[in-house]
């Protein structure tokens, strides 16, 4: 064999042995963020049949606006320091995110039926399990939308509180809902293809951080993109 086709075979085997490596980072990613979602489901339904923890809750409802600010701290706080931090603390931060995220979703499935909840999620795991496998095995790059998707999101965070607060209309609410639908369709596409490029560059002792860092990349996805549907097809009592 010459010169030219050795290198080719050995550019070949590299090629494969990186496809290897980074389907096994997306399986941690999956599998990780599949836990937190089991979490935060788990943390939920305790709180829903366990009538001492609902009565806590409701006398102590500081206690949700808490939550929501330790959610906000182990973010931000995640994304600054997970290069520094050890993986097994990346880890625990993840899933007390998601234990966490779990009591504030509670008093939104007050409203809705339990079948409703059900058909929801399973119509969230449908559309969420589409646009990362979309995002995965597509060659196009989706880079150039994520500014754009960027964007959206903040101006649908701040189209949501002018509502909540000002507005308080109906069909507005309608609106948003529907176009955060389309965003976090949009981003768990191109979240996928940015973990996926993550993983196939990033030194290979920061692949536990890498699947940490994906796991809750794509869980806030599932999570807004399951909320934003309840919004527009869920049940209420």
């Amino acid at each position: 064999m010459d010169n030219n086709g050795y290198s080719t075979a050995v550019q070949a085997e590299n090629e494969l042995t990186l496809r290897r490596y980074v389907a096994g980072v997306m399986r941690r990613v999956y599998g990780k963020m599949t836990l937190g979602l089991l979490v935060t489901a788990l943390t939920s339904y305790l709180m829903l049949t366990i009538p001492a923890l609902m009565d806590f809750l409701t006398l102590h409802p500081l206690l949700i606006i808490g939550a929501m600010v330790a959610e906000l701290g182990l973010v931000f706080y995640l994304s600054a320091r997970i290069e520094k931090m050890s993986s097994a603390t990346a880890t625990i931060m993840f899933y007390l995110y998601s234990m966490l995220n779990g009591i504030t979703l509670t008093p939104l499935f007050l409203f809705y039926t339990s079948t409703s909840i059900a058909m929801t999620f399973a119509l969230t795991a449908g559309t969420f399990g589409a646009m990362t496998i979309f995002g995965y095995l597509t060659r196009q790059d989706l880079s150039k939308i994520g500014s754009f998707l960027f964007m959206a999101l903040i101006g649908l965070i701040i189209c949501f509180v002018v509502n909540v607060l000002l507005l308080h209309s109906s069909m507005f609410d309608l609106v948003v809902s529907i176009v955060g639908v389309f965003i976090f369709v949009g981003l768990t596409a191109w979240d996928t293809q940015a973990i996926k490029r993550m993983a196939a560059e990033a030194d290979p002792t920061m692949m536990n951080k890498v699947a940490t860092w994906g796991a809750l990349t794509l869980y806030l996805d599932f999570i807004n993109l399951f909320i934003y549907l309840l919004r527009l097809f869920g049940s209420r009592d």
